[in-house]
């Protein structure tokens, strides 16, 4: 990859915090967006701005038609067997609620088991807690490792009573690519449905849906440089026609009267009221710029500038890198001893170095590690070793003014 030529797509990247050059390191909460992206949500807003699917005029149809076929790249850029599976959310969150809601609560009975990891996102836990207050399933969870891991030593024992198996491809705090087609095959042998959040792996890596095995996968595009505002959940189509609707209203019906309703056939079922028009084209221009670039070259490119930082930070003395992982992506969490993370942030923001600090709604896993909070630097394949030149000596600094 040129990337010199590629940092060039990202306006953002060009610009100055606090008097010195942007080092933008908090890809793991959203990625930048390119101009390809920039400019087709500029021109759907000056030239087709329209209501989609039902209007007969000019710009109507122009819309439905770029909204469709940013529908038709994802399915592609997923390799989903049929564009019809390709439901269009919110984002990653919206997703799984809607499995949860949707499949889960029709499907699933009191004492029934839902499974998950201790490393998951709160996304893919607090819709769980939520059906269990509801209809009083079984909540169970997968250990994470010391070196953050997961402990899949009595993997058939925690599958027993199990109906679904939700967790996330890859960890947003320690980077950790987790065996999603090992635990989807012993999943599939129980009887079980795999749902995946596939919010942190979309971005760094191909991701094929049909050879992962999986019957749910879900991502949202402000991490794959498209807009927020849209996500995407992929679904089995007999899975998805055996679902009732999330939501009602609009768009997602076949004929209403006044004490009853039918339901349009899949996607329109599961997308309720105006959708996200331009974010959802923006989606689309994401998807075909990622392709160009081809996410086997990023996911490559990724990997050794991961293994850089992971080398570099290593050398500063009390800083403790959460996520020892062999097949892992460039988030990398840490703490500085004697630094909160919050304090480690604010001092790298005054030298330009964009981080994260906090939980990365992920709770549990801080409690796992008997921890508060991490400092997060999440790499993309924007980004150089220069980026991390910059970060380590940001840090080394911070050290200096705190006197650890």
């Amino acid at each position: 990859m040129d990337l010199k030529a590629l940092r060039k797509d990202f306006p953002t990247l060009e610009q100055s915090v606090n008097g010195v050059p942007l080092v933008y390191l908090d890809n793991a909460a959203t990625s930048q967006k390119p101009l390809h992206v920039i400019e087709t949500l500029d021109e759907y807003y000056r030239d087709y701005n329209a209501n989609i699917h039902r209007g007969i005029h000019t710009l109507s149809e122009k819309a439905t038609a770029a909204y469709e076929d940013a529908r038709v790249k994802v399915a592609k850029f997923i390799n989903a067997p049929e564009t019809a599976e390709v439901i269009f959310t919110r984002n990653t969150t919206e997703a799984i609620n809607l499995v949860a809601q949707a499949w889960a609560r029709k499907f699933l009975k009191p004492g029934d088991v839902v499974l998950y990891t201790e490393m998951e996102h709160h996304s893919n836990l607090v819709p769980w807690h939520m059906l269990a207050q509801q209809i009083g399933v079984e909540l169970r969870y997968i250990p994470v490792t010391e070196a953050g891991t997961l402990d899949l030593s009595n993997l058939d024992e925690m599958l027993d009573g199990v109906k679904l198996v939700s967790f996330m491809h890859v960890s947003n705090v320690l980077g950790t690519v987790n065996p999603v087609k090992q635990i989807t095959q012993a999943a599939h042998n129980v009887g079980a449905i795999v749902m995946i959040d596939g919010a942190q792996s979309a971005p760094n890596m191909p991701v094929d849906v049909q050879d992962l095995g999986v019957d749910f996968f879900a991502f949202s595009s402000h991490k794959v440089c498209g807009p927020t505002g849209i996500g995407v959940l992929w679904g089995k189509r007999e899975i998805l026609e055996a679902m009732d609707p999330y939501m009602g209203g609009g768009d997602m019906i076949y004929e209403v009267f006044m004490d009853r309703s039918t339901y349009a056939e899949i996607p329109a079922k599961f997308e309720a009221g105006t959708p996200s028009i331009a974010q959802g084209i923006g989606l689309g221009a994401a998807v075909d710029y990622l392709s160009e670039i081809g996410m086997d070259k990023i996911s490559a490119y990724e990997k050794e500038l991961t293994d850089y930082g992971m080398e570099q930070l290593r050398q500063i003395d009390g800083l403790r890198i959460y996520g020892e992982a062999d097949d892992r992506v460039g988030a990398i969490s840490f703490t500085v001893e004697h630094v909160h993370p919050h304090d480690l942030s604010t001092i790298l923001d005054q030298q330009g170095v964009a981080i994260r600090a906090g939980h990365h709604c992920a709770q549990p896993l801080m409690r796992r590690y008997d921890i508060a909070a991490t400092a997060r630097a999440s790499l993309y394949f924007y980004n150089t070793r220069e980026d991390i030149d910059a970060l380590v000596t940001a840090l080394r600094k911070a050290k200096e003014i705190f006197g650890v």
